[in-house]
């Protein structure tokens, strides 16, 4: 969150700083997670049966379209390297 500026003359000009601040207690953490983690399989699993079925025809709709577009330049340059190919005198 951004810092709100005082537009106030009166306002301090530096923040307040607690004095009595103390760090937080780590010492009953163990370092490993409170649930253990399904496998790789099972996370992508869960991904493409709750959340990737709702985007999927148009993911699949959109990429169906960029390759298209891309096969247009990519024909166009094959047939004018033929043209260059045949242009050129063999030696």
């Amino acid at each position: 969150m951004k810092p709100t500026i005082n537009t106030n003359n009166n306002a301090r000009k530096f923040p307040f700083v607690e004095c009595n601040y103390q760090a937080s207690n780590l010492e009953d953490l163990t370092g490993r997670c409170t649930t253990l983690s399904n496998s790789f399989r099972d996370i992508s699993r869960d991904y493409f049966d709750n959340e990737e079925n709702k985007d999927f025809l148009s993911n699949a709709a959109i990429f169906f379209a960029l390759i298209a577009s891309a096969q247009i330049p990519i024909a166009a340059s094959a047939t004018e390297m033929i043209h260059l190919v045949r242009t050129l005198p063999l030696y």
